[in-house]
């Protein structure tokens, strides 16, 4: 079997799986609104920055770092972006534990990438 078929075929299950169709229906939701939109984005944004210093070793922006909390905050009370935060989280968790599955078979150790 070739690996890049499998590779598609994977990507074809997780676009059909339960947790994608979810989020992506409650994206489009959560997204409707203008503010929404907005601050989801800059959410995300800054969520990668941070998350791309920490990588670097880097510390953290105090002020983003601030800004993101502020954010996140603000959007827990709607419950839309809320839900939809959620089903982004379960996505995720799925995503990760297939990584893992690859990651073990390759052979690489994800936990001494984290340490440091």
């Amino acid at each position: 079997m070739n690996p890049y078929d499998q590779a598609h075929e994977l990507a074809r299950s997780i676009q059909q799986s339960e947790e994608y169709r979810e989020m992506a229906r409650l994206r489009d939701i959560a997204r409707e609104s203008e503010t929404n939109r907005a601050l989801l984005d800059e959410y995300k944004r800054l969520q990668f920055k941070l998350q791309a210093r920490a990588a670097a070793g880097e510390s953290p922006d105090q002020e983003e770092t601030q800004r993101l909390a502020q954010i996140g905050t603000l959007l827990q009370f709607n419950s839309d972006v809320s839900a939809y935060l959620l089903a982004e989280f379960r996505f995720q968790r799925m995503l990760s534990d297939i990584f893992k599955i690859l990651a073990d078979v390759a052979g690489v150790d994800l936990d001494a990438l984290t340490q440091g």
